[in-house]
């Protein structure tokens, strides 16, 4: 009757005794060939690259198993019809895996699984054990076999034992990581992503309200500006703008105006009424507050495009007209009408440049030449008549022209031009008083057909409806001669006559200027000019 080796006192079996030759799983009684001889030894595994002088062998949980150098297929039988440790006697249940110590015994014997120390020195087989207790055998198996213990030898290359402790065998496979947790892992990683993220969030968009991100209903809500901002001049400057209708016979057109004195004086564009003048329609404007009220024309000015209208109302709050000569190139500004009849529109932009010869209205009597203010502020049809206001909220313009590209009728292109608020005060005041304006003149007419350097005089005045040169005329007494060439214009150079028109109607009657005029023979002298005036109609 076989009995279970005695449990070392920690769980090992006691060493073997040494051996000429290392132990193998293989090992078997010895046999014979055919003819009786004994067959050669095989040779016996060499050292591990890991450990010198120890077979490098692999543990499958509990159970050692030879190296690659000595592989053994599932349930292989030895010759002698021992099997093989790793193998269940009859193939119908596992083997139970060795991790730990299971319960001692009736002999106080382990089932861990090692080997018992030799009977004798020379080494036998190990004599079998069963296993602490019997599985359960299934239904229509055989009767389970016992266990075969491997050789003994077959678990160390030496007799060195295994480290005391409870420590896990070198060479084991650990196993993949336990489902639970890689899903704490998961939960751990999701739960860190929405702090963090909340983290963010309160960086990047911090709660303005202890309470609420929302703001209370009834709150207050700060709607002062600056009043040099662009609201705060559109805010001034809307309570002074005014919405212009006009209706005569068959037609209607709207523009815009800016009110001039408190006492119900406005002015706008000529262009903007000229369709009501000579009591031909009504004019009708809308003021601020949405009060509609009839407007007079006073008196206007094709020449400058300018017209002055008065409404019967007091206590109007006007727009201070600015120094227009004061403006510079890219100041800013805010235009302010009713483009296209959408009253209270504010747009803004900047100068883009000063003193820009402009002719509108086409050629003949109802031609204005105007020395315009360019802006690239967005004006349309509509904006005329309206205020170009500073950043100090004082009007430098009135919105009058827009360029328009290949001669088609357009909206803004950001080329939009405006009559200076100095030419605005002076005809203005004109209107009021005289209910007519002037402009100043040189008394000489000028030949639209000349293509060279400058402006040439008129040589031949022949069926012209003017002369060449306004007999006892400012350039008359000037010195100026039928076919003379005007270069320069107070030290500016000219070259089209509309250029010439523009700067002279830039100033006012009486001023004096000086021009460069050449002669026909090549000589070239300046001139000193006094400006004279003539009646707009």
């Amino acid at each position: 009757m076989s009995e279970r080796p005695d449990e070392h006192e920690h769980g090992y079996p006691p060493s073997p005794a040494p051996r000429p030759e290392p132990y193998s799983v293989d090992e078997v009684a010895p046999r014979t060939d055919e003819d009786g001889a004994a067959p050669a030894p095989e040779p016996a595994a060499g050292p591990s690259p890991h450990e010198p002088g120890r077979d490098e062998r692999v543990r499958d949980d509990a159970w050692w198993r030879p190296s690659a150098a000595a592989p053994q297929p599932p349930d292989a039988t030895v010759p002698d019809g021992r099997r093989l440790p790793w193998s269940s006697p009859d193939g119908a249940w596992p083997l139970t895996r060795g991790v730990g110590h299971a319960p001692a015994g009736p002999s106080g014997g382990s089932s861990a699984g090692y080997a018992p120390a030799p009977t004798e020195a020379g080494g036998g087989a190990p004599a079998a054990y069963p296993p602490a207790s019997d599985p359960p055998e299934p239904a229509g198996a055989s009767a389970a076999q016992p266990y075969t213990w491997p050789a003994p030898g077959s678990w160390h290359s030496s007799g060195a034992r295994e480290p005391a402790g409870p420590q896990e065998p070198r060479g084991r496979r650990r196993r993949g990581v336990a489902y639970g947790v890689v899903v704490l892992l998961v939960l751990v990683a999701l739960l860190g992503g929405i702090v963090v993220g909340a983290l963010g969030a309160r960086l990047l968009w911090p709660s303005t309200s202890s309470g609420s991100a929302l703001p209370a209903a009834g709150s207050p809500v700060s709607t002062g500006r600056a009043p040099d901002s662009v609201a705060g001049i559109a805010a001034a400057a809307l309570e002074s703008t005014v919405f212009i209708e006009v209706f005569g016979g068959d037609t209607a057109s709207s523009g815009s105006g800016m009110v001039l004195r408190e006492d119900g004086y406005l002015v706008t564009n000529n262009h903007v009424i000229d369709a009501a003048a000579d009591g031909g329609g009504t004019v009708a404007v809308t003021l601020a507050d949405g009060s509609q009220l009839p407007a007079e024309i006073v008196g206007r000015t094709a020449d400058y495009d300018l017209a002055v209208l008065k409404v019967d109302e007091d206590g109007l709050t006007p727009l201070p007209l600015a120094d227009s000569d004061a403006v510079v190139v890219g100041d800013p500004v805010v235009a302010v009408g009713a483009p296209l009849g959408l009253e209270g529109t504010v747009t803004s932009g900047i100068i883009s440049a000063l003193n820009r010869p402009v002719q509108a209205g086409g050629s003949g009597d109802g031609a204005s030449f105007i020395n315009a203010i360019q802006t690239d502020a967005a004006i349309n049809p509509g904006n005329s008549g309206g205020p170009l206001i500073n950043t100090a909220g004082e009007v430098i313009g009135i919105n009058t022209a827009i360029a328009q590209a290949g001669g088609r009728q357009t909206g803004s292109i950001g080329l939009g031009f405006s009559i200076p608020s100095n030419q605005v005060r002076r005809t203005a005041e004109q209107i009021i008083e005289t209910g007519r304006a002037t402009y100043p003149v040189i008394g000489v007419a000028l030949d639209t057909r000349y293509q060279g350097e400058g402006v040439q005089v008129l040589q031949d005045d022949a069926g012209a409806a003017t002369p060449a040169v306004t007999p006892g005329g400012p350039g008359d007494e000037a010195g100026i001669e039928p076919g003379d060439v005007i270069t320069h214009f107070d030290g500016q150079p000219v070259t089209t006559p509309s250029e010439l028109i523009v700067a002279v109607r830039s100033r006012a009657p009486g001023d004096t200027v000086v021009l460069t005029v050449r002669s026909d023979g090549g000589d070239e002298r300046e001139v000193e000019v006094v400006l004279d005036e003539a009646g707009s109609d």
